[in-house]
């Protein structure tokens, strides 16, 4: 599954949606959590339940960020929009995998229900967000069949241990969400799905987004949350390969294809060995 870029759009919101749907993001994540005031939660569910039911042809996977465990609201809100159409859940506030085997679980009776194929539902999660999530971060190694994304989150987590500011002066985080991060990125590693970098707050700055997108790319992860339309563009650019990466990346692949039994090679004046083609792959799946 592709996804450069995940944009959260609030699910009780016609107007947001239907100007996050034009955008080219790979998914909208469709927020019945923090973008919904608790007095709407009930309508923002019908409207992703309408919304869903829409079969026409898209370009984005239909995501939705359900409610946490702690609310009470996750099953109801998983009862209202598991069906044909919907690709996947955002699970926040997760403690560990376990919460993935219990959506797991809730998710393979409402497939049945609505007539879906078993697993039809794949799963992103929020795997930083409480102090004791950051204790159990191994957990989801190896991955539920379900899981397909794994990103990080500071807002939440900040809250949760009483920081007054997570960032330091010159905008980079603090050494503790500098741990969250790169606790993720390993830990999606380790489970073999794609790291997704968290979202940047500011979405005015364009320039700043581009420089810590080409950032996050280069310690590896795969592509990053979106807050608004305009962050899509920069987003996806950043996250895909060049020409001359997509170039460089085939030929290593051709390189070793034709010499199956070689551990190194040289294409270019240059050393290649495995740990490279393996690293060629990964930019073409990215294509």
């Amino acid at each position: 599954m592709k996804l450069r870029s995940m944009l959260f759009v609030p699910g009780d919101s016609e107007r947001k949606f239907a100007k996050g749907a034009s955008v080219g993001a790979d998914a909208l994540i469709l927020d019945l959590e923090d973008a919904v005031a608790p007095s709407m939660k009930d309508a923002a569910r019908a409207h992703v339940s309408g919304l869903l039911d829409d079969r026409s042809a898209r370009s984005w996977r239909f995501f939705v960020r359900v409610n946490p465990f702690d609310t009470g609201m996750t099953f109801d809100d998983m009862a209202a929009v598991v069906k044909p159409g919907l690709d996947g859940l955002l699970i926040p506030k997760a403690n560990s995998a376990h919460d993935l085997d219990r959506i797991g679980a809730e998710l393979d009776r409402l497939e049945s229900q609505a007539g879906m194929a078993p697993g039809t539902v794949k799963l992103a999660v929020v795997a930083t967000e409480t102090a004791q999530a950051m204790f159990n971060l191994g957990s989801y190694a190896p991955a539920h069949p379900r899981l397909v994304a794994m990103t990080w989150g500071a807002e939440d987590l900040a809250a949760v241990i009483g920081a007054t500011d997570n960032k330091e002066d010159d905008g980079s985080w603090t050494f503790p969400y500098q741990v969250a991060r790169a606790q993720c990125l390993f830990a999606a590693t380790a489970a073999e799905v794609l790291a997704l970098d968290t979202l940047y707050a500011d979405f005015r700055d364009p320039v700043g987004l581009e420089r810590d997108c080409r950032r996050a790319r280069r310690d590896g992860f795969v592509g990053r949350i979106a807050i608004h339309p305009d962050q899509v563009a920069v987003i996806n650019t950043a996250f895909s390969p060049t020409p001359e990466q997509i170039a460089e990346a085939q030929a290593i692949v051709d390189a070793f294809a034709a010499s199956p039994d070689a551990g190194t090679l040289g294409i270019g004046g240059k050393m290649y060995d495995i740990p490279h083609l393996k690293a060629a792959r990964r930019t073409l799946a990215g294509v």
